[in-house]
């Protein structure tokens, strides 16, 4: 309880600790184009949310986020909008880069495996157990992608992070051709 006369409340407490994680997360570079610089920033925001689990469905509900939060927005907002983001682009960049950081990030956390030894003893040991024919389709992407050497869940961030990027790159280049 004396924490209390120091902080307001518990949800003061949560808005601090997000804030500190914000604060570990790099900023966009503003030395580079803004493709590069997101990748940047996704990279490292991956990293502090895989040191940092439980803050990730924290990350975006704070009603008085902190000054490092709203830092890291302003950032994040700013290097969009000098790689020519009309603010509405800039909206719809900001939330599917991150609902996708997010995203990969609690899928990764709670995975009970994503690479080595470990993931294919974890899918041969469920395959061992599937019915013969039965799911023909996983089978086949287990055998010939989770198998084989060198797999790891975590490759398949920057393959996501390469179609968004690339996406959001096309979006940009071609506006007239949106609805």
């Amino acid at each position: 309880m004396t924490i209390y006369h120091h902080v307001a409340n518990k949800e003061a407490i949560l808005d601090g600790m997000v804030d500190i994680v914000f604060s570990e997360i790099d900023l966009p570079p503003t030395d580079t184009d803004w493709k590069a610089a997101m990748r940047q920033r996704a990279r490292s925001a991956r990293a502090v949310l895989a040191r940092h689990p439980w803050a990730t469905p924290l990350m975006e509900s704070r009603t008085a986020p902190g000054a490092t939060t709203l830092r890291h927005h302003d950032a994040v907002i700013g290097c969009f909008r000098r790689g020519g983001f009309s603010i509405a682009m800039a909206a719809h960049a900001y939330a599917l880069i991150d609902c996708y950081i997010y995203g990969f990030a609690l899928q990764e956390a709670n995975l009970p495996a994503t690479g080595g030894e470990e993931m294919a003893d974890l899918a041969e040991t469920i395959i061992e157990q599937l019915p013969a024919g039965e799911y023909p389709h996983l089978t086949e992407l287990t055998a010939e992608h989770v198998l084989q050497p060198g797999y790891d869940f975590g490759d398949e961030f920057e393959f996501g992070l390469d179609l968004i990027l690339d996406g959001l790159e096309a979006a940009v280049i071609a506006p007239a051709e949106r609805p």
